[in-house]
């Protein structure tokens, strides 16, 4: 769940509002406005000089308030399983050139060795990224995984074997972040964004579609400052201060939530797909029924979370909307429609209710309730049913969740003093249980992390991040038993 600071007094975003003009336009005008849009991209030549061009807006923070956007409040050892050898990973085979191809996976639990003598506030994936995100105590960023459109923020495309500190944000205190397939959002705790890795479809929302962002670069967006950063397969969400979401990246199934889905013909044959280079606000939320759509008021959504090609947002009347890619179910509308626009979704309207935190894996949906109940939507598996509304899981009934992470179709959730994971096959040591027990269809506990209190878990499509808490001499002891994995 996000955190919330105070608005500043100056202004709605405590930065100055500079109004530079360039070509005859305004530069703090939204660039995805129409002419915007439809222009060609043809004529890119794939540089960032056009990212050069714009007005430096990352020294342009405004009067210090004081006030900050508030990271997680907990700090521990980094633990890691799955699959690690991040060039093969998810891949019918080896790209050309790669040298490594052996499978390197681990079964159950590890300390990370190059970064086992520091301590870690927060880790980031996502359920399409083979690359991760280490926050560190004093908020400084390692990257490390695959980087082939630069999602690391190296400067260059070599794999990440080693976690790689990023030099460029060592004066900025850096809270939180999220992995979408090939690019990274970092959230700075003056409520700012940096982006990097793949843009072309404009996902690093830095104005352009400059096909790499290689390194942290400072989104195009004036507004409240930021709370939450969450990316999809190809696109971003940004949720701010005053409870209003902001998309951009490809807007393919309606995943954005502004009513389309980017498509135009080019030419009488060529249809194409408009991108999103820059931050846009979601206005409009729908409830629907079999004969008609009503628009419904939000004005303070309080989570939100992506899958690969949809986006699921809870409000602070604990309403769960959901949009994007409906195939399986994974939206909760008891059907398998694209939806353009943030629909209610009605389940929880009459019984599901007290969500508190809603996390999306790449073809399903979690909801977490004030009653110890989980709902899921969607599909984890490639047989059998699928659940086209939120349906509760049982196995989980009872437990309080404080942090999930949702993979391909995995799911490893920290829940009192356990872990509990499952997933179907294939599995790659994501789950935790062993070699002997790769993959398993019902929630089960982790019995190499027994005694050991895990606060904050996170996936990638392969790959498991969990920070242990080690204030306690028993806590440290029991981390100190656990195996090293070293790269």
């Amino acid at each position: 769940m996000s955190s919330k600071r105070k608005p500043s007094a100056s202004d709605s975003s405590g930065r100055k509002n500079k109004k530079i003009r360039k070509n005859g336009k305004r530069r703090d005008e939204d660039l995805s406005d129409f002419d915007e849009e439809y222009k060609s991209d043809a004529s890119n030549d794939g540089s960032d000089r056009s990212l050069q061009d714009e007005d430096d807006l990352s020294d342009d923070l405004g009067p210090d308030d004081g006030l900050r956007v508030k990271g997680p409040d907990h700090i521990g050892r980094l633990l890691i399983c799955g699959a690690t050898n991040w060039d093969l990973y998810n891949r019918k085979s080896a790209p050309k050139g790669c040298k490594n191809t052996a499978a390197k996976n681990i079964y159950v639990p590890h300390r990370f060795a190059p970064l086992d003598d520091i301590r870690v506030r927060a880790v980031a994936s996502g359920c399409n990224a083979a690359h991760s995100i280490i926050i560190t105590e004093d908020y400084k960023v390692y990257t490390l995984g695959r980087n082939e459109k630069g999602q690391l923020g190296t400067g260059d495309l070599e794999t990440g074997t080693q976690p790689y500190l990023l030099e460029s944000l060592k004066e900025i205190n850096i809270v939180n972040a999220s992995c979408g397939r090939n690019h990274t959002l970092l959230l700075s705790d003056r409520g700012i964004v940096y982006a990097m890795g793949d843009n072309k479809m404009g996902q690093c929302g830095v104005g352009t579609t400059a096909p790499n962002v290689m390194t942290p670069t400072r989104i195009r967006y004036r507004g409240p400052p930021i709370v939450k950063v969450v990316c999809g397969g190809d696109f971003s969400i940004i949720l701010d201060l005053k409870g209003n979401l902001h998309s951009f990246g490809d807007p393919e199934y309606g995943q954005l939530g502004h009513n389309t889905n980017g498509e135009y013909f080019m030419n009488s044959t060529k249809l194409v797909r408009a991108a999103v280079k820059a931050p846009k606000q979601i206005t409009t939320y729908i409830e629907k029924s079999k004969d008609h759509i009503t628009p419904v008021e939000v004005n303070d959504i309080i989570d939100v979370a992506c899958g690969t090609n949809h986006t699921v947002a809870l409000d602070s009347k604990r309403r769960l909307f959901s949009w994007g890619f409906g195939g399986y179910g994974r939206l909760g509308h008891a059907e398998p429609k694209d939806e353009l626009i943030p629909r209610l979704v009605k389940f929880f309207e009459t019984q599901g209710k007290g969500i508190k935190a809603v996390y999306c894996g790449s073809q399903f949906s979690i909801a977490v309730s004030d009653f110890k109940m989980a709902y899921l939507f969607g599909k984890t598996k490639n047989t059998g049913e699928v659940n086209m509304y939120p349906k509760p899981l049982q196995d989980l009934s009872g437990w309080t969740i404080r942090s999930l992470g949702a993979g391909f179709s995995s799911v490893v959730i920290a829940a009192d003093n356990s872990v509990i994971s499952f997933g179907a096959s294939p599995c790659f040591g994501e789950l935790g249980h062993g070699e002997m027990r790769k993959s398993t269809s019902v929630p089960m506990e982790v019995k190499a992390l027994d005694g050991i209190y895990v606060d904050q878990v996170s996936m990638g499509q392969a790959h498991t991040l969990m920070i242990a808490r080690d204030t306690s001499e028993e806590e440290k002891e029991k981390i100190e038993q656990i195996p090293v994995f070293t790269p």
